[in-house]
């Protein structure tokens, strides 16, 4: 299981009961329904967000769609 983590929120972000937390986690819940897998850990800690599935197909596609978007910076 690998963990990704993201720098997503302001650092004002600091619990994932937060409404754009909690927001994404349900985006994120959305995804795993449709692969068919969990959410196993979602984290968030001064607007960095950490999550994983147990699906390493669906954190491998999630993996590369960040790395594109790092590119086009």
């Amino acid at each position: 299981m690998g963990v990704i983590e993201v720098d997503l929120f302001s650092e004002e972000v600091t619990d994932p009961e937060h409404p754009e937390a909690v927001s994404f986690r349900k985006l994120l819940e959305a995804v795993a329904d449709e692969y068919g897998c969990e959410l196993l850990l979602f984290e968030v800690d001064q607007g960095t967000v950490s999550f994983s599935f147990d699906d390493d197909e669906l954190t491998s596609e999630i993996l590369k769609i960040l790395q594109a978007k790092e590119e086009d910076l």
